[in-house]
């Protein structure tokens, strides 16, 4: 390997800050799901009802989802160093307010801080990664981003069921707070400016219309679960999402210097890419959020029990993506991508079929099958879509990704909340039956929940197909000089 240099160039020690940006990385990823099984423990401590603990939850991911798209900008603007160590004080911050607070307005403003910093870290660690390397190293550190990226959350859930089992909710956020006062100190000396910057401006009217198309799309998706599609507040952030979004698109191709480069759409493998890391997003987000809910509603599991069912495949994640970002330098990506998106098909077929009596060992080999397929296509297509564009690309290339994924996994995870409830709802035996007859009244609500959860997997499986299909059209490798300059196709 290359002597790494900086931006001024002076040497660092590239393993040493690869190091610190993962840790520190992982611990504000890990914050996206770490109380989804502490929300009864936090319900009870502030007396709040379902609607409004959920927000610690809502509120996080649309201030993350707001804060992607500026990312580029930001990682443009300022200096690499400061730009990360300020975004880690500012979740440190955030952390810290939540840990302390006294009620619940304060611990969702300690949530809402918090997702400032992850909303820069997140994408700022891709872009870093992708251009510390050169493009035929690319897949393997991809592949160590992709440990934060796809293990953090997934643990998140059985964490959180175990330090809510022996401790207090409080140490959810306690036990990150020394480890991330320590990597902002280990910044301070091992963490370098390594991105190009330009003093340009930031387009006020831009970040207004992409924090409000954005945050109504996001907020519209993720209230459809309890409101329904037939909403009044649902359509109304969807139409209003839909209409300044497309406002905001509009500006950015008109501007000669845009605030989100959406150009990066020329390169064919780059939107393949994010197609397909989008579809799998939806197919990824959307069954973790219906597999506990089938462990713990059907058959009676703990939150904690359900979070361990899922950890198997969460370590999967964890251990194949490395290996498949290595497999993606040596090989390409387009046969990891179609055998990683055929496993996950065949994951989640079964789960169409199961009953209350399905055993658990099954879910959970069946969950690890479709995370090891997950693991094969998710980094391996970003990477090949990342070395298809210019160096000076990959911020934007990287913000416009993450952006996708975000509202993508807020779709999937709508549609098959909602599709999970209305048939459930439509399936239930009528109230009378109660009455005359609980036991058969029983019966036929659990078929009718399972029923539910058979329809939610089978749009699941839709999605899994539908990502196979995509896998067919992507590149074996990305390539920076096919990339159109002239707004052409490319070569």
């Amino acid at each position: 390997m290359n002597k790494a240099v900086d931006m001024n160039g002076k040497p660092y020690n590239r393993m040493m800050m690869i190091v610190i940006l993962l840790v520190g990385t992982f611990c504000t990823v890990l914050n996206q799901t770490i109380l989804s099984t502490a929300f009864p423990t936090i319900m009870d401590a502030f007396n709040v009802s379902t609607a409004t603990v959920q927000w610690l939850t809502t509120g996080f991911m649309l201030v993350n989802g707001i804060m992607i798209p500026i990312s580029a900008w930001l990682s443009t603007r300022f200096n690499t160093k400061w730009l990360y160590i300020s975004a880690m004080v500012i979740f440190l911050a955030g952390t810290i307010v939540s840990f302390t607070a006294p009620n619940f307005g304060l611990l969702l403003t300690g949530r809402l801080i918090q997702a400032v910093g992850v909303g820069v870290t997140m994408p700022l660690l891709q872009t870093i990664m992708l251009s510390i390397f050169p493009p035929e190293r690319r897949g393997t550190a991809m592949g160590l981003a992709g440990i934060v990226i796809g293990l953090a959350p997934a643990i998140g859930p059985t964490l959180s069921g175990w330090v809510i089992d022996n401790f207090s909710w409080r140490d959810l956020f306690g036990m990150i707070i020394p480890i991330v006062a320590v990597v902002v100190l280990a910044s301070l000396w091992f963490m370098k400016p390594v991105l190009p910057t330009k003093k340009e401006g930031i387009d006020v009217l831009s970040v207004i219309l992409s924090t409000v198309g954005f945050g109504s799309l996001l907020y519209g998706f993720s209230t459809v679960g309890d409101d329904g599609w037939g909403s009044a507040k649902v359509i109304s952030f969807l139409i209003v999402g839909v209409i300044v979004v497309g406002l905001f698109v509009w500006r950015q191709l008109k501007m000669d210097d845009p605030f989100l480069e959406l150009r990066v759409y020329r390169s064919k493998p780059f939107m393949v890419s994010a197609i397909l890391s989008s579809i799998s997003m939806m197919a990824m987000v959307g069954v973790e959020m219906v597999i506990p809910l089938y462990l713990q509603v059907v058959k009676g599991m703990s939150a904690f029990h359900s979070g361990l069912t899922l950890l198997a495949g969460a370590l999967m994640m964890g251990v194949m993506s490395p290996i498949t970002g290595r497999a993606v330098d040596r090989f390409g990506a387009k046969r990891l991508a179609i055998m990683g998106m055929l496993l996950l098909t065949l994951g989640s077929i079964p789960f169409i079929f199961i009953t209350k009596d399905t055993p658990t060992v099954y879910i959970v080999i069946l969950y690890a099958v479709r995370m090891f397929g997950i693991s094969m296509a998710m980094m391996p297509t970003t990477t090949v879509g990342m070395n298809a564009l210019p160096v000076n690309l990959i911020g934007h290339g990287t913000a416009v990704n993450n952006t996708q994924r975000q509202v993508a996994s807020s779709v999937g995870t709508a549609v098959l909340i909602s599709i999970l409830t209305n048939v459930t709802t439509n399936n239930m035996p009528a109230k009378h039956l109660l009455k005359t007859d609980p036991l058969a009244y029983k019966d036929a609500a659990i078929n009718a929940t399972l029923s539910g959860y058979h329809a939610a997997f089978m749009i699941a499986t839709l999605f899994c197909v539908l990502a196979l299909i995509t896998a067919f059209f992507m590149k074996n490798r990305g390539n920076a000089s096919d990339y159109p300059v002239d707004g052409g196709e490319s070569k």
